[in-house]
């Protein structure tokens, strides 16, 4: 008969997260809420518990409080002969621990790791024990000040992850470091405490349902070890990736022949890394292209204090996004966030903190020790950082094998090195040479910075196109995931994200997604389409690819709807699904084939054909959507048929004016321009207008004369360049404005525009690509439908009622405005036309004009050309060929063709 092993007992001292905290008595020495004991929630950053003060990296002079704290905790009796360790998670920054007035070790210096002391001889067991901990917010030690609190992140104190006591028998397992290979050969290290020679150990690999996959396997202990090596080769096991991420599970036992003295349980997962100089990065035999994004540990009312909640949340984004990727920036995160990669399937880049300044080596090497022994089972991680942009100690580079029994590779971000090149923010003209002439596995580890509303899904379709085509391209990290926002306890509750230097997300602060996020997702796409338009010759095939690594398209579902439109003026903005069918297709990662949609005979009679593709876990891949009816024909589908009324025009001293249908049409004397239109129940203030973007022309003329049943209005300019207008008026119809243009050289936006008052537009309904705004290099990511937004004074990053009002909206139909004055419409009959709605602020911290595109004069614009935006670093012509100038295509006049309805 055998004993049961022990297992290692946990007792939690604090909370668990954000959201499960214990109260602990509290003194803060400076600050909010200083100089008197009282209580705090722990775990927690003092700062978001109204303590202290705050500081941001960047800051010259920063809050140097510490913080005391108190708590009583009960010491079981039957812990008397066991081993004790008091484990913090992570406290910021210098942390002292005394159990009942008794030092419980050295100082820890370091904000982002786990350490433990052994506590079991200064415990008072069956009675309370008094816990006492000072923490500093800045650090003794200059090195980890320069490397942890003068980075680009918020400086936050306070114990911001769980205490907790571990008990265990006084022969106990320490740790594991498990390398199991992608062949099926394991090998695991075991760190035990007061093992002897003649004891066992013994491991039985299982499955997450706890069933053994095959048999045990041992080593029995001759001599004292710190380390005790366990072997054995496995037979086709399930393999770690991020498309299947496989897991196993080891227990590990001690034995002293029949009896077990103690037992853990570790997962793992069989997965092999590894760099191929002059080629690529590798897992499991596989080249690896790396979809990835760096990652602030943050939330907004609780700063560094997490939870497993939000990692799944984080995670499921990035997943959505169609990432395959995280960065750890820049410091390690919580063991539920890499517990989560796991399980979900996300390849890690787990870094060592060192924003621009190094840790000096004595510091260095123990928290290199700290961070690899804590986190090298897990199969999600793929690579050590070293630091960060200089931030690296290069005596500790050889360190991580220490302790790494898989010797994953080490790299510089942003440095060349160990064969890969890391550039942070390349510009285009960076990856063309690189790909040229560069020898080394690229793939930069910060790159289309994404500050307010540049970067990111601007540009990233030309960068990826290039990635992709580079002999030795292992993909990219976006900067960064979200919005490094914090709720100012000190400030009444506002939201601060230090002017420009946090605001750098794909989300919000709370996760609210911005237009790239979008834009990425269809990008990083596994499965890609190219085909931008469906005609009639449509024969129901899409050419596809497969840029899945690991998955089959077999594996994947297809699912196809034909859809009817609502009209201007329909109570609803919901399409009428008229037919729904699904696809199949069998394509190996890295291949191309065609998929056959099974449509109906009568297929482009309807509005809008969507296809979603499905992955093997039925979650979106994503969306495409293109129209079957072209601009015109839908705009002909407004247009009553003319009637008999009276048209009736007067001259008056500003304005030429035109009586129709019972509506006043207004046209200024001197400009030739519309000034405003009154209509049976109000003055609508549309003017200024049509006038040519970025060109000055005077009127020379203004014509008005019949044609036949139709009155026209033809104002005469002369300029720089052509310009012609031509105003229809037809009995029982909107009035129709003809025009055409042409521009010299290259332009920032091209197209007409008008001015209307902001302050009565309450809201915008359209046909067209929503519902975000796009850009030039950023088109990608929206769906064509009927689209209705409120009036919204949203500035990307410094506010996140998303998705912003104001801003270019590709393929425009018919737009509705809706005002206080009273709403119109206007039908557009040209392909690819952008509707400029309004104009959106700068936002009051650039500090550059490189993520304020330009817009027309006017604020309600019809565009045949918008501008690129660029990055916090980058002019939006450093970013590509989608993001140069605009220019005229074969010298041929631009022409339009807009209905403006008033009644």
């Amino acid at each position: 008969m055998h004993a049961t092993a022990q297992q290692t007992a946990i007792q939690y001292l604090s909370g668990t997260d954000k959201d499960h905290t214990v109260q602990w008595d509290f003194f803060c020495t400076k600050g909010m809420n200083s100089g008197k004991w009282t209580g705090i929630a722990v775990p927690s950053n003092w700062e978001q518990q109204s303590f202290g003060g705050y500081s941001y990296g960047h800051d010259k002079v920063k809050t140097d409080e510490q913080g005391l704290y108190k708590h009583l905790f009960k010491a079981a009796s039957e812990w008397k002969n066991k081993k004790v360790f008091i484990v913090f998670e992570g406290s910021m920054t210098d942390t002292q621990v005394k159990i009942n007035g008794r030092l419980a070790g050295a100082l820890h210096q370091g904000g982002f790791y786990r350490f433990k002391y052994d506590i079991s001889a200064l415990l008072k067991y069956g009675v309370d024990n008094l816990l006492e901990v000072k923490v500093s917010k800045q650090s003794a030690n200059a090195s980890i000040n320069r490397a942890e609190r003068n980075g680009d992140f918020w400086v936050l104190g306070g114990i911001y992850r769980p205490v907790y006591l571990e008990i265990l028998p006084s022969v106990f397992i320490d740790r594991v470091a498990i390398d199991a290979k992608a062949n099926g050969a394991f090998s695991m290290d075991v760190f035990g405490m007061n093992i002897k020679a003649g004891n066992t150990i013994e491991a039985q690999v299982q499955n997450l349902r706890g069933e053994n996959v095959e048999a045990p396997f041992s080593v029995n202990v001759t001599a004292v070890n710190e380390k005790i090596v366990l072997k054995k080769q496995f037979t086709n096991p399930d393999l770690w990736n991020p498309e299947f991420p496989h897991l196993y599970q080891v227990k590990v036992t001690i034995k002293n022949r029949d009896q077990s003295l103690h037992s853990i349980t570790q997962k793992f997962g069989f997965r092999t890394a590894e760099l191929r100089s002059q080629d690529g990065f590798y897992v499991n035999g596989q080249k690896v292209i790396f979809k990835g994004v760096c990652r602030h540990s943050s939330w907004p009312l609780t700063g560094r204090t997490l939870s497993k909640e939000i990692s799944l949340l984080d995670i499921g984004l990035m997943k959505e996004m169609n990432m395959n990727a995280v960065r750890m920036s820049h410091y390690p995160p919580d063991q539920h966030f890499l517990d989560a990669c796991d399980s979900l399937g996300l390849f890690v880049l787990d870094e060592l903190t060192g924003w621009q300044a190094a840790y000096d080596t004595v510091t260095g090497r123990r928290l290199v020790k700290e961070l690899v022994t804590r986190d090298v089972n897990h199969p999600g991680i793929v690579m050590w950082d070293n630091g960060n942009e200089g931030g690296w100690n290069r005596a500790l580079d050889n360190d991580y094998q220490l302790y790494d029994p898989q010797n994953r590779l080490v790299i510089h971000p942003w440095e060349k090195f160990n064969g890969t090149d890391t550039k942070h923010y390349p510009d285009y003209n960076y990856l063309v040479n690189s790909s040229l002439y560069g020898k080394e596995i690229f793939f930069p580890t910060e790159f289309m910075h994404g500050l307010y509303d540049g970067g990111h899904g601007a540009g990233l379709d030309d960068f990826w196109n290039l990635i992709l085509q580079h002999p030795y391209g292992a993909g990219g990290f976006l900067w960064s995931f979200h919005d490094e926002g914090i709720v100012r306890m000190d400030k009444d509750s506002v939201m601060d994200t230090d002017g420009n230097h946090a605001p750098d997300g794909i989300v919000g602060p709370y996760r609210e997604k911005e237009a790239s996020f979008y834009t990425i997702k269809e990008i990083w796409s596994p499965v890609y389409i190219k085909q931008a338009a469906i005609t009639s010759s449509f024969d129901g095939k899409l050419e596809i690819a497969n840029r899945y690594l690991y998955t089959n398209l077999n594996q994947c579902s297809f699912a196809w709807k034909l859809a009817k439109l609502p009209a201007p003026g329909d109570m609803t903005a919901s399409n009428t699904i008229v037919a729904t069918g699904k696809a199949t297709i069998s394509l190996a990662p890295g291949g191309t084939g065609p998929l056959q949609l099974n449509l109906p005979a009568s297929w482009n009679s309807n509005d809008v054909l969507y296809l979603t593709a499905h992955d093997p876990y039925n979650k979106e891949i994503f969306t495409w959507s293109w129209s079957l009816q072209a601009a015109a024909a839908v705009a002909k589908k407004m247009i009553p048929s003319a009637a008999s009324s009276n048209i009736e025009t007067k001259t008056m001293d500003d304005n030429f004016v035109v009586q129709l249908d019972g509506i006043n049409y207004y046209f200024d004397n001197a400009t030739g321009q519309l000034s405003k239109v009154i209509n049976k129940k109000a003055s609508i203030s549309l003017s200024d207008g049509p006038i040519v973007t970025g060109v000055k022309h005077n009127l020379k003329e203004l014509k008005h004369y019949t044609n036949g049943t139709q009155y026209i209005v033809e104002p005469v300019y002369e300029g720089p360049s052509s310009f012609t207008v031509k105003w229809i008026f037809t009995p029982g119809q909107p009035v129709k404005l003809e025009y055409a243009y042409s521009v010299k050289g290259e332009v920032s936006c091209m197209g007409i525009s008008f001015n209307y008052p902001e302050e009565k537009i309450t809201g915008v309904k359209w046909l067209g690509r929503g519902p975000y705004r796009v850009w030039k290099n950023r088109l990608k990511g929206q769906q064509f439908g009927v689209w209705q937004k409120q009036y919204n004074n949203t500035i990307t990053g410094e506010s996140w009622n998303y998705p912003e009002f104001k801003g270019y909206h590709a393929n425009l139909y018919w737009v509705e405005v809706i005002s206080k004055e009273s709403t119109f419409r206007i039908y557009n009959e040209e392909e690819n036309v952008f509707l400029q709605m309004l104009k959106p602020s700068k936002p009051a911290g650039a500090n550059n004009e490189n993520t304020s595109p330009a817009f027309a004069e006017g604020n309600i614009g019809f565009m045949n050309a918008i501008p690129a935006i660029g990055t916090k670093f980058q002019a939006a012509e450093r970013m590509g060929p989608q993001s140069q100038l605009n220019m005229q295509l074969n010298y041929a006049p631009v022409k339009g063709n807009l209905w403006f309805d008033f009644r």
